[in-house]
C-alpha cells in the first residue's frame, strides 16, 4: 500500500514543480518591475485604476520584469496640448472621445498628435434632466436634438423655450458638451433649421456649466418657472446618481439617435520594452473581466450596458441609434463656428427715422417705427452682457442743420453704466421711446460715412466690429445733397481693411425698399457685409439671425 502512495505523492511533487516553474517563466520578476504609466480622462480613470490593481497582481512579465501599471487622471485636453508641447511623460493614454481629438488634430500644434489604436468602452451622449422634472417636459419637450435647438434658439420667443431652459457643456473644453453640439448641429442642418442653429449657440454660449457634475447638480435645483434641461454622457449620469440618490437624474434619448463617447486607446512610449507592456496591458482591457468592471462603472462595452444602466434607474438599456460620425474636417469647422460666435461682439445700429417710419403697417396695429424698435429690442437678447452696442438714428438736419444723424447712445459695453443706468437698459428706453421725423428724408450716404469712420478709428481686434443699418427707404434720400451713391462706395472700398474688417449688415423692409436693392448690396458687399429686404416686418427676426450666422465667416464670406 505504501508503494502506490509514495508514487502519489512523487507525481504530485512532480507536477507541483512543473506548476511552479511554467508560473515564474511566465511571470518572471527577477528582473524587477516594468513601469507603464496610464493618463486617463476623470470619468473613467477609476475603472481603469482597479482594472489595474487586478492586472498587476497576475503579474504580468515582460523581458523578466513584471509590469505595474499606475492610472493618472486628466482631461483629454488637457493632456493632447501637453503631448503637443513634448511634455507628457505618460505612456499609455485613454481620452475620452476621438471626436475631440480630432477637433484638436485640425490645430497647429495638434499635427504631430499620434493616432489612436481602437476603443475600450462607449457611453451615449445624451439629454437629461431631473427625475422629479421629467414628467413636466412631456407635451413640451420630446427628446430630440431638434427640440433642444428649438427650446434653446433665442429667436423663437414662442417656442419650448417659454417653458424650458436648455444648459450645455463647453464643447472646446467638455467632449460630451462637443458631441451634443455635432448632434444637434448634423440634425439641424439636415432639417434645414440653420437659422434656428444659430439662435440656439447664441443662446447656449450663456447658459455653459463648467463640467457635466456641475451641469448634472443645477439639473435639480428649482430655479424659476422653467424645466432645466442639459445634456451629459450616459455614465455621467450614473455616476450623478450614486453619489447623489436623493437627487437623482434621468437620461434622454433623441429620437434622431446620437454620437458617443467611444474611450480612444492612444500608445505614446517608444521605448520597446514599454510598447510591449503597453501591448499587453491594451489586450487586458478587451478581456471580460475589464470589460464587466466598466460595465459596473456605468460605461457600455461592445455595444452593451451592464445591471447598473436599467429601466428602472432611469437608463434605456437598448444601445440607442447611432448617428454617422462626423469626420475631422466637419469636427474642425464645428469648434471653429463656435469659437467665432463667441467672439465679442461691436455693434453699432444705425436707425432710419425719416418721414416715412411714421407709417402704418398693416395687420400689427403699429407704425413702421414702432416694430422695428421692437424687434430691436428683441435682437438685444441676442448680445451676452460683455458685447459692446450702440444707437444712432438718421435722417437729414437730425443734429442741427446738414448733420444727418444724431447718437443716442455711444458704443460701449451692455453693463457699464451710464450716468448711473446700465447701458442695456438705456438703449431698450430709447428704443422703446424713438420717433420718426415726419419731415425728414433718408440721409443715409452721410451718417454711414460718418459710422463708418468711426468704427474703423475704434476698431478693437478681440471683436467682430459691425454697423447694422435698418431702414425702410430705397437707400440714399438727400435733397440737400451730401455725399453721392457712387462717392460712399469708392469710400468704403478704400477704407475697407480686411486684416481689420468693420461689416455693413443692412437690413430694409417696406414697399420701397426693393428699387434701391442694387445700391443697398453693393454698399454691404464693399466691406464683406450682407443687404436683406424683408417682405414683412417680422422677417427681420430672421435676418438678424442670418447677419449672425455671417460672424462664422467674416472676413471671407464671399470668398
Amino acid at each position: 500500500m505504501l508503494v502506490p502512495l509514495a508514487g502519489a505523492v512523487a507525481l504530485a511533487v512532480l507536477l507541483g514543480v512543473a506548476a511552479f516553474v511554467i508560473f515564474n517563466r511566465e511571470h518572471d520578476c527577477s528582473g524587477g518591475k516594468l513601469a507603464l504609466r496610464v493618463v486617463a480622462t476623470p470619468d473613467i480613470e477609476p475603472a481603469l485604476k482597479k482594472i489595474a490593481g487586478n492586472y498587476n497582481k497576475a503579474m504580468h512579465s515582460i523581458d523578466s520584469k513584471c509590469v505595474d501599471v499606475t492610472v493618472a487622471k486628466e482631461s483629454a485636453a488637457r493632456t493632447a496640448n501637453a503631448l503637443a508641447a513634448g511634455k507628457v511623460t505618460a505612456d499609455f493614454w485613454v481620452a475620452d472621445s476621438s471626436l475631440l481629438m480630432e477637433s484638436m488634430r485640425k490645430t497647429p500644434a495638434g499635427g504631430s498628435l499620434p493616432e489612436p489604436e481602437g476603443s475600450i468602452a462607449t457611453s451615449p451622449v445624451v439629454l437629461a434632466a431631473a427625475k422629479s422634472a421629467a414628467p413636466k417636459l412631456s407635451g413640451t419637450l420630446k427628446p430630440s436634438w431638434s427640440n433642444m435647438i428649438a427650446a434653446a434658439n433665442v429667436a423663437n420667443v414662442d417656442g419650448p423655450g417659454k417653458k424650458v431652459r436648455v444648459l450645455a457643456l463647453d464643447p472646446q473644453k467638455n467632449s460630451a458638451g462637443l458631441a451634443a453640439l455635432l448632434a444637434a448641429a448634423g440634425t439641424a442642418r439636415e432639417a434645414g433649421q440653420d437659422k434656428a442653429l444659430v439662435g440656439a449657440l447664441k443662446e447656449l454660449s450663456g447658459q455653459l456649466a463648467s463640467d457635466s457634475t456641475a451641469l448634472l447638480a443645477s439639473l435639480t435645483v428649482k430655479s424659476g418657472s422653467k424645466v432645466p434641461v442639459g445634456v451629459a454622457s450616459e455614465q455621467a449620469i450614473y455616476a450623478h446618481n450614486t453619489k447623489k440618490p436623493e437627487a437623482p437624474v434621468v437620461a434622454l434619448y433623441p429620437e434622431e439617435g446620437t454620437l458617443s463617447l467611444d474611450y480612444p486607446v492612444t500608445i505614446l512610449t517608444k521605448d520597446p520594452a514599454t510598447l510591449k507592456a503597453a501591448a499587453d496591458f491594451k489586450q487586458e482591457l478587451g478581456t471580460e473581466p475589464a470589460k464587466k468592471i466598466l460595465r459596473d462603472a456605468g460605461f457600455r462595452t461592445d455595444g452593451k450596458a451592464g445591471a447598473v444602466l436599467s429601466e428602472d434607474k432611469g437608463f434605456t438599456p437598448a444601445t440607442p441609434q447611432a448617428l454617422p460620425a462626423p469626420d475631422g474636417a466637419t469636427v474642425a469647422r464645428m469648434v471653429q463656428t463656435w469659437s467665432r460666435l463667441n467672439l465679442g461682439t461691436r455693434l453699432l445700429t444705425l436707425l432710419d427715422v425719416s418721414g416715412t417710419m411714421a407709417l402704418p403697417v398693416p395687420g400689427t396695429g403699429m407704425t413702421r417705427m414702432q416694430a422695428i424698435s421692437k424687434i430691436a429690442t428683441e435682437g438685444l437678447s441676442l448680445f451676452p452682457a460683455d458685447s459692446e452696442l450702440g444707437v444712432w438714428t438718421f435722417s437729414t438736419h437730425l443734429d442741427g442743420r446738414g448733420k444727418d444723424w444724431k447718437e443716442l447712445v455711444p458704443v460701449g459695453p451692455l453693463s457699464e453704466s451710464i450716468n448711473g443706468t446700465l447701458r442695456k437698459e438705456l438703449l431698450v428706453g430709447q428704443l422703446r421711446t424713438i420717433q420718426a421725423k415726419e419731415t425728414g428724408d433718408t440721409g443715409l450716404n452721410d451718417t454711414l460715412k460718418a459710422a463708418y469712420t468711426e468704427m474703423s478709428k475704434t476698431y478693437q481686434q478681440d471683436k467682430i466690429n459691425t454697423i447694422l443699418i435698418l431702414t425702410d427707404g430705397a437707400g440714399n434720400d438727400d435733397p440737400d445733397g451730401g455725399v453721392k451713391n457712387p462717392a460712399i462706395l469708392k469710400f468704403l472700398k478704400d477704407t475697407y481693411n480686411p486684416k481689420r474688417p468693420v461689416s455693413i449688415i443692412l437690413i430694409a423692409f417696406g414697399p420701397d425698399a426693393a428699387p434701391g436693392k442694387q445700391q443697398m448690396d453693393a454698399l454691404a458687399k464693399a466691406t464683406g457685409g450682407e443687404a436683406y429686404i424683408a417682405k414683412d416686418i417680422l422677417q427681420v427676426r430672421d435676418f438678424f439671425l442670418q447677419g449672425m450666422e455671417r460672424r462664422l465667416c467674416s472676413p471671407n464670406c464671399d470668398g
